[in-house]
């Protein structure tokens, strides 16, 4: 058992692993093709309209890295005052190379289990293998919006989007057709979604061009969503900027997250480059200001992009007010959330937006993510009581329209 704290916990990032039949079970036959699970080398790989993937080593999740393994290393190797267990916490020990995934990755009642033991109230879930879909049919928009509306009928069938009030799935929603998105988004309003899975990254066309969503074409489906009142979740994904850095490399591929790359590439990957345009192109395009009741909540992408873009913004508008709607401040403060990585520094990021604007998430079980997701508590512990519980659960309550203050376990 993990601390269970006195202040509501809401979790803005777990993840649940996909079972095999996720993208085929409600696929229509005539695009039986589009998606398969192939051998190689006695390996279960993903192919995608016969190109096959490794973006996800074992798209079966059987056999995965330990939850947090990453961060076990890193305390093992550097215990200091922050990073050394407390009274109730998990204990440290040496991850395995893989573990066995127990059923709380794969069912929601589980996973109620494994969060009770966690001292999580509440946590949305994100989906893993679904990251892999709309960069590898970016040739074939109607096979995506296809696609994905079959992994949707699975999700709303196995985890529900409103599992017993505390657990929160995320559907996805490709944009590549602005009618069949919205029809999507009333699908999946109807059956009680709470928070839509939008791709942070340009979205595909027929002729080949990628377009920004947030300029004006896309504007009777982001309508819809203002009416609606549904938060909108910008999960990390294959944002297609690897085919920016595949010229500097010279090289022909796809993002591998979890393969070796050019020390070139984790320079321009730290940066985060995806969600910062995204986040520019929804201030920049005017969309945050067509339709100011929306809120975009990026999630694990960090937050090294936030003051190097309020730099800019804050520089621009100072330089030319008159191409603004509003102080873009003004605009981020209403309309962009953000989840910090462990790692990072909140107190500096609290400065920059407020600890309003701020929610925890501990990519659980990712073995990038957290171990114990409690402790991220530790992280945090000079702030005050009340931006200590925003931050751990109630800033994310408001997003979610659940009581700020309802304390489960």
């Amino acid at each position: 058992m993990s601390r269970n704290l006195d202040i509501p916990i809401f979790d803005a990032d777990n993840h649940m692993y996909e079972t095999t039949d996720a993208f085929t079970k409600y696929l229509p036959a005539e695009y039986s093709e589009v998606v398969k699970y192939v051998e190689v080398n006695g390996r279960t790989k993903i192919a995608l309209k016969n190109v096959i993937s490794d973006y996800i080593p074992n798209p079966t999740f059987t056999k995965v890295a330990q939850p947090g393994a990453q961060e076990l290393e890193f305390k093992l190797k550097n215990p200091s005052s922050k990073t050394a267990s407390k009274p109730g916490d998990l204990a440290l020990i040496e991850p395995p190379r893989y573990i066995t995934s127990p059923p709380a990755f794969f069912n929601p009642a589980d996973r109620l289990e494994l969060m009770n033991e966690q001292g999580i109230d509440r946590a949305m879930m994100w989906p893993t293998l679904a990251s892999v879909l709309e960069e590898r049919l970016i040739d074939d928009p109607v096979a995506s919006h296809v696609v994905i509306h079959a992994l949707n009928e699975w999700m709303y069938e196995h985890w529900s989007f409103c599992y017993e009030d505390r657990i929160f799935a995320t559907p996805v929603i490709t944009l590549a057709i602005v009618d069949e998105a919205i029809k999507e988004l009333d699908f999946l309003i109807e059956r009680g979604a709470r928070v839509i899975l939008i791709r942070p990254a340009t979205v595909p066309d027929y002729n080949g061009r990628r377009r920004s969503f947030a300029l004006p074409e896309f504007d009777p489906f982001w309508k819809r969503v203002e009416e609606a009142g549904i938060l909108v979740g910008m999960h990390s994904s294959d944002d297609g900027y690897t085919r920016y850095t595949n010229d500097w490399n010279g090289l022909n591929g796809e993002f591998k997250p979890f393969a070796g790359r050019s020390l070139f590439s984790s320079i321009v990957g730290a940066e985060y480059r995806g969600i910062k345009d995204t986040v520019a192109s929804i201030i920049g395009h005017g969309l945050a200001n067509r339709f100011p009741n929306i809120r975009f909540l990026p999630v694990e992408n960090g937050t090294a992009f936030v003051k190097p873009l309020m730099t800019t913004l804050k520089k621009l508008y100072a330089r030319e007010p008159e191409r603004f709607i509003e102080d873009p401040m003004v605009t981020w403060k209403r309309s962009i959330y953000v989840h910090p990585f462990v790692e990072e520094d909140v107190t500096g990021l609290i400065e920059a937006v407020g600890a309003d604007n701020i929610c925890f998430g501990s990519d659980y079980p990712h073995p990038e993510g957290m171990f114990d997701p409690i402790t991220f508590i530790d992280e945090i512990s000079d702030l005050s009581p009340e931006d200590q519980a925003k931050i751990m659960g109630g800033n994310l309550a408001k997003l979610m329209g659940v009581d700020p203050t309802s304390k489960i376990l």
